[in-house]
C-alpha cells in the first residue's frame, strides 16, 4: 500500500522473506532488486558502526556517484529511507506511474548530496503525509 501511495506500479512490490534455507528463499517472487535487513541494535553492533565511522572520517571513502544514499534524519523512518535507498538504487528498473510523488522526489534530489537530500525529505509534504498514513494503519511494525 506504502508504495502504491508513492506511485510505484504494482508489478513491484515488497514481502518478508522468513529464512535464509533454500526453501524459504523459493517462496520468494522473482525477480529481486533490493533486500533491506532489519536487525535489533546491539552494543556490539554500535561499536562497530562507531569504529566504522571514525574509519570513514579519518581515511575517507570512494562511492560511486551512481549510488542513491540520503542521511536519516527523520526520527523512526528507517524503514521509508530504506525503501527510498532500494527503489532510489534500481530506478531503471522501476515503473512508476504518472504522476508519483517518489519519482518527483529522486528526480529532484538526484544531483543533491546526503545530507541535502535529507533535508529535502523533511519538508517534502508528499512523502511524509505518505509515510504517517503508513504508520497510522500500522504498516510500519
Amino acid at each position: 500500500q506504502f508504495l502504491k501511495q508513492l506511485g510505484i506500479h504494482p508489478d513491484w512490490q515488497f514481502v518478508d522473506v522468513y529464512g535464509m534455507e533454500p526453501e524459504l528463499l523459493s517462496m520468494v517472487p522473482r525477480p529481486v532488486c533490493a533486500v533491506l535487513l532489519l536487525f535489533p541494535i546491539t552494543e556490539k553492533y554500535e561499536t562497530f558502526r562507531t569504529e566504522e565511522e571514525e574509519r570513514i572520517k579519518a581515511k575517507g571513502q570512494d562511492v560511486k556517484s551512481s549510488v542513491y544514499f540520503m542521511k536519516q534524519t527523520i526520527n523512526n523512518a528507517c524503514g521509508t529511507i530504506g525503501l527510498i535507498h532500494a527503489i532510489a538504487n534500481n530506478r531503471d528498473k522501476m515503473n512508476f506511474e504518472t504522476n508519483s510523488s517518489l519519482k518527483k522526489f529522486l528526480e529532484d534530489s538526484l544531483s543533491m548530496t546526503p545530507e541535502e537530500r535529507a533535508k529535502y525529505l523533511e519538508t517534502y509534504e508528499a512523502i511524509r503525509v505518505t509515510h504517517e498514513s503508513s504508520a497510522h494503519e500500522g504498516q510500519t511494525e
